[in-house]
C-alpha cells in the first residue's frame, strides 16, 4: 500500500527525463517509498551508458515495524491489512538495502531492530541521526506569546492527520487532562499542527485548543509551560521533541522516545534533559511538578537545550552521509559494509557534490 500511495507516473517520467538529460553521480533516497524513482533514474542512465549509478537510502526508521505496531492496536478486520503491510513493506526494505550502496537509520535501536528483522542486511546500515537547527529553534525574548497572560499551557506539536499523533492527543485529552486540571486548575491543552483529523477537531473545547496550521510554531513552544509527547506508536528520534528541547522547554514523553535519544546518555546527569512516563498517571505526576515548580521546569528545559547543542546539530548528524557519498562516488566502488559496533569507520573528507 505504501508504494501504491506514493506512485506518481508524472514524477517517474520527470525523474527519467532528468536522468536522460545529464549524468548523475549518485542518488539520495529519502524513505523506501521513493526507491522506485531512484530505480527509474538508474534505468534511464543505464540506457545511455553502462555506468553504475549508486543509490544511498535514508530509511529514517523501520517503517514496516510501525505498520506492525498499528496492527496490534487496531481490531479485526482492520488489523489484517495493517499486518500485511508490515510484512510486505519489510520485504521491500530488505531488498532495497541489499541493492543500495549505503543505507541509514536514525538510531542504533532502529538499526539493531532492522538487523534482527533482516539478518542478511547486517553491517550494511549506518546510523544517521535526526538533527535540529538550534539557531532557528531558540528562545527569543522579543517573540510574542500566543497565550493569555499567566496561562498555564501544555502543548503538543505535529502533523495532526498522522495517526500516532492523533492517538497521542486523544489519549492525553481523554485520560490525563481532567486529573491534571484537578491538581493544577486552569491548565489548557494546546494542539498545534496542520490538518487536524476529525478525532482531533472534536477535542476542541474551553480546555483544549486546536490551532490547525500556524505560520510559526516557535511562539507556541517558547511560551508553553510544558511540552508533552505521549506517543504510544513511535519509531526513531522524534523531531518534535528535539525542537521543543532546542527551545528550552521541559518535555514529558514516552520512555521509548527518550531511549531513542541515545538511551541512558540522554538521561544522565543531576538534571535530566527531559522527563519520561509509562502511563497516564505518570504523565500527570510529571506535568504537575513542571506546572507548579517553575525552577524545576526551567532547569530541565536548559538541560534539554544543552543536549541538543551537544549531540543533535545537523552538521554532526550528516557527517556520515558525506563519508558514504564520497565512497559511493569512487568508480565501481563495492557497496560498503558498516563497521561493527564499537569499531570506528575510516574517516573520509567531507565533500559537496552537485546532484
Amino acid at each position: 500500500m505504501t508504494l501504491g500511495y506514493y506512485r506518481d507516473e508524472g514524477l517517474r517520467r520527470q525523474v527519467q527525463a532528468f536522468a536522460g538529460q545529464r549524468r548523475f553521480d549518485a542518488t539520495l533516497v529519502f524513505s523506501s517509498s521513493m526507491v522506485p524513482y531512484a530505480r527509474a533514474a538508474q534505468a534511464a542512465q543505464a540506457a545511455q551508458a553502462p555506468a553504475h549509478l549508486p543509490m544511498l537510502l535514508d530509511l529514517v526508521d523501520v517503517d514496516s515495524a510501525k505498520w506492525a505496531a498499528y496492527a496490534e492496536r487496531r481490531p479485526w478486520p482492520l488489523s489484517w491489512p495493517l499486518a500485511r503491510e508490515g510484512r510486505t513493506l519489510l520485504a521491500y526494505e530488505r531488498q532495497a538495502v541489499m541493492q543500495a550502496s549505503a543505507s541509514f537509520l536514525c538510531t542504533e535501536q532502529e538499526r539493531d531492530l532492522f538487523h534482527h528483522l533482516a539478518p542478511e542486511c547486517a553491517g550494511r546500515v549506518d546510523v544517521m541521526r535526526n538533527g535540529v537547527d538550534a539557531a532557528f529553534y531558540s528562545p527569543d525574548p522579543a517573540r510574542a506569546s500566543p497565550y493569555a497572560p499567566g496561562e498555564k499551557t501544555v502543548v503538543f506539536t505535529g502533523a495532526m492527520d498522522y495517526w500516532p499523533n492523533v492517538d497521542a492527543v486523544v489519549w492525553f485529552a481523554r485520560e490525563m487532562l481532567a486529573p491534571l486540571r484537578e491538581r493544577v486548575p486552569g491548565v489548557r491543552f494546546c494542539i498545534v499542527g496542520r490538518s487536524p483529523a476529525p478525532a482531533v477537531r472534536q477535542l476542541a473545547a474551553d480546555t483544549v485548543v486546536v490551532t490547525g496550521t500556524v505560520a510559526d510554531v516557535r511562539p507556541y513552544l517558547q511560551h508553553a509551560t510544558a511540552v508533552v509527547a505521549p506517543l504510544r506508536v513511535a519509531r526513531g528520534i522524534q523531531n518534535k521533541i528535539l525542537e521543543a528541547m532546542a527551545m528550552g522547554r521541559p518535555v514529558v514523553t514516552a520512555r521509548s522516545c527518550a531511549a531513542a535519544l541515545d538511551g541512558a546518555a540522554a538521561l544522565d546527569g543531576e538534571v535530566p534533559p527531559l522527563l519520561t512516563a509509562d502511563d497516564a498517571p505518570g504523565y500527570v505526576a510529571a506535568l504537575e511538578r513542571l506546572l507548579t515548580d517553575p525552577a524545576h521546569a526551567a532547569a530541565i528545559g536548559e538541560a534539554g537545550r544543552r543536549l541538543v547543542l551537544a549531540a543533535y546539530s545537523w552538521a554532526g548528524s550528516l557527517r556520515v552521509l558525506d563519508e558514504r557519498l564520497a565512497e559511493a562516488m569512487q568508480p565501481r566502488a563495492e557497496p560498503r559494509r558498516a563497521a561493527p559496533r564499537g569499531v570506528a569507520a575510516a574517516p573520509t573528507p567531507a565533500t559537496v557534490h552537485e546532484a
